[in-house]
């Protein structure tokens, strides 16, 4: 199939054509069959194609293709939004509206923090990533490729160094870099948020350090900053909770929402303190699309799967699978190349790095295609693109998650300089 009416500038990883998909595997248009250890990047926890959820999309497809919510309102918008408000695990009452997608879900975020404050600017942190749109390329603590040749972006917005026990920042250094930046670039008093994950995705599944997590919520609360948390890739049951910023012990004023939200149908949110949710006027908020009815009967389908037994049982499923393996490869000595093991749960990246501890690009590049042609699709992250970031679904079965370790371990024997 040509891909000649494609812009070249969206970056492919896998030079494949895919044309179907059961839970953690997948089929391209020769036959071949790849396990999933890409989900979608983080979007299908439930697996392709979960049965509840196709099964809600057939039903909804029968009765409301689509209506936008602000000319009139529909049903499965406003069971959603009662859903959500109450998987959301904060004590505060939650209000929201959704979006299309997770970026533009942190637009809204932005326009909302703005209305609310009264201020303009943002700090974000290195390795961030918050989307591809205007305004969330300039959160996005990395420039290539998404910052370059596009020019002056809104701001302002500040970077600080993310602390995290997976990148050596500790929560020590980052608090005196933050001290810096009120004392040298902005103004406290002109801050309107602070955004963070509380484990980053792009930057190569990071986790948070939590004493910085909580040393940031009482700085917010003290000089009267809103905190975001932006749990597009990490919530959802990824770490094996419903959210990952639970593990931190804060509440984040506002939360984004997107990819495993709707089993693979594109819908997004922002949600949050209600009173920050109704500041902007009439109209202030809304879209065509957001919140279309199939996608609404999705994610209500995917909630009902996602109770607490079932996200705390996958991810301990995950987590003891994919840690075991990695400590027996460390202890045999696999591979020259195999780095760090990162993240939390179930949301799990491996470095791969060089004797001296360096980045070791060419090796994942090298990875990514020897696992390819062995049957497995895995996912680059990090600012050196070295962390291979694993997003399997939630829902694999054991045996196949072992299948696919099993060709990953082959494929780090295999690696050369």
């Amino acid at each position: 199939m040509s891909r000649e009416t494609i812009s070249q500038s969206i970056s492919i990883v896998h030079p494949i054509s895919l044309s179907h998909g059961k839970n953690a595997e997948v089929w391209d248009t020769t036959g071949k069959r790849y396990i999933d250890f890409v989900g979608g990047i983080g979007v299908l926890n439930l697996g392709h194609c979960h049965p509840a959820v196709v099964a809600a999309i057939r039903e909804q497809a029968t009765q409301l293709t689509h209506y936008a919510f602000n000319a009139a309102p529909h049903v499965p918008y406003i069971k959603l939004m009662e859903r959500l408000a109450a998987f959301i695990p904060v004590d505060y009452p939650v209000s929201g509206m959704l979006t299309n997608s997770g970026a533009e879900a942190a637009e809204n975020a932005l326009k909302i923090v703005r209305g609310a404050t009264g201020r303009t600017a943002v700090i974000a942190f290195d390795g961030a990533f918050h989307g591809r749109t205007l305004a969330t390329l300039n959160l996005n603590g990395k420039v290539a490729p998404y910052k370059q040749k596009i020019g002056v972006l809104p701001g302002p917005v500040y970077h600080l160094p993310y602390p995290s026990a997976d990148n050596g920042v500790t929560c020590a250094e980052a608090l005196k870099a933050m001290d810096r930046l009120f004392s040298v670039e902005i103004d406290v008093n002109d801050v309107a948020c602070f955004i963070l994950e509380p484990v980053q995705g792009e930057g190569g599944f990071l986790a948070l350090d939590i004493a910085f997590a909580q040393a940031l919520r009482r700085f917010c609360d003290e000089n009267n900053i809103l905190l975001i948390a932006d749990e597009i890739q990490s919530g959802f049951g990824r770490t094996g909770q419903r959210f990952a910023f639970s593990r931190l012990g804060i509440e984040p004023d506002l939360i984004l929402l997107g990819k495993s939200i709707a089993g693979g149908v594109p819908l997004g949110a922002v949600v949050g303190r209600k009173a920050l949710m109704d500041n902007l006027p009439k109209g202030g908020l809304g879209g065509t699309y957001s919140g279309n009815p199939i996608a609404c009967a999705a994610a209500l389908a995917t909630l009902e799967v996602m109770t607490d037994e079932h996200l705390q049982a996958w991810g301990a499923q995950q987590e003891d699978l994919i840690v075991g393996r990695y400590e027996r490869w460390r202890a045999q000595g696999l591979s020259p190349f195999l780095g760090r093991l990162t993240g939390v749960g179930a949301m799990r990246g491996i470095e791969l790095a060089n004797a001296d501890g360096t980045p070791a690009p060419q090796q994942l590049t090298q990875l990514l295609s020897l696992a390819r042609d062995a049957g497995l699709l895995l996912m680059p992250s990090g600012k050196s693109r070295h962390i291979v970031r694993l997003l399997a679904p939630l829902t694999i079965e054991p045996t196949v998650l072992e299948e696919g370790l099993d060709i990953l371990e082959a494929c780090l024997r295999q690696l050369t300089r």
